[in-house]
């Protein structure tokens, strides 16, 4: 088994291995015997060459089978990555996630800087913290965030910035500035970003809070995870600003609006009200 290495979705090789996929379906919720058998299953078909991605459409496939809910968590990556094209719902996404952990948040601000204005994606503001937060969406897993991106938005954030320290009241304000991305971060634009004073949160960014572990808290999942809903329905909802499975299980008549028939629209519903139950 050690010998076989995978394609990623970079394009780099790396050495298979069978606890990171046994990991994630654990996370997805399955249980303990539906994992052994996907394991098993992989095992006996995975060979040199094969790409994470045929790996992760082979466990989806049979957990989609077994349980939909499941399958749902485990497409949570993916999810992420058809808040698009145009990462507008990615942006409103991050804003509801920052609600959800307390925040007064804003999305699409245009704010005053000291030299000039800046379209802001979500300003965010708890207590005594002040955030301007930029969120960066890629549609494909391989494009992550160089250092060219957090150079940029510190820049941005230090016009801001200075506008922000004029104002009354805002002087005992703790300002920063911050990167989301549903992929992920090179190293460079790490060590920068970190060096800077940058918040930043990418998929699996920080370690242990990044996008995938504050969701499965928050029970905040978008609606491209339900397997119960097709490509073009999850478009129609995105269009109409929706973004979360629960805006769908808060007011039901939306799938109504759109065309969905009553028997289907159970069906999405109990998923959706499975899927907001936070871990």
């Amino acid at each position: 088994m050690d010998k076989i290495h995978i394609i990623k979705a970079s394009g780099e090789k790396a050495p298979f291995e069978i606890e990171k996929v046994r990991h994630s379906l654990e996370r997805a919720g399955a249980n303990k015997l539906l994992v052994e058998e996907i394991v098993r299953d992989i095992e006996k078909a995975v060979y040199e060459g094969m790409t994470t991605k045929k790996i992760y459409q082979m466990a989806f496939k049979i957990l989609k089978r077994k349980s939909r809910v499941s399958a749902s968590k485990y497409k949570l990556k993916k999810a992420l990555m058809e808040l698009g094209p145009t990462g507008y719902p990615f942006e409103k996404f991050v804003g509801a996630l920052l609600s959800q952990e307390g925040f007064d948040t804003k999305v699409g601000v245009i704010v005053q800087g000291n030299c000039v204005q800046h379209e802001v994606d979500v300003i965010a503001q708890k207590d005594n913290k002040h955030y301007m937060i930029e969120c960066k969406f890629h549609s494909d897993q391989g494009r992550f965030c160089n250092v060219k991106i957090p150079l940029y938005i510190q820049s941005r954030f230090l016009d801001v910035e200075k506008q922000w320290e004029k104002q009354q009241g805002h002087k005992t304000k703790f300002h920063q500035g911050g990167v989301y991305t549903n992929t992920r971060f090179t190293t460079d634009a790490i060590q920068y970003g970190t060096c800077v004073g940058l918040i930043l949160a990418s998929w699996d960014y920080p370690k242990g809070n990044g996008l995938k572990e504050r969701i499965d808290r928050s029970g905040l999942h978008p609606l491209t995870s339900l397997t119960t809903l097709t490509k073009a329905e999850k478009s129609k909802l995105l269009d109409k600003g929706i973004v979360l499975c629960k805006d769908i299980n808060e007011n039901p008549s939306l799938l109504e609006q759109i065309g969905i028939a009553k028997q289907r629209q159970k069906k999405i519903l109990e998923d959706s009200e499975e899927l907001c139950t936070a871990h």
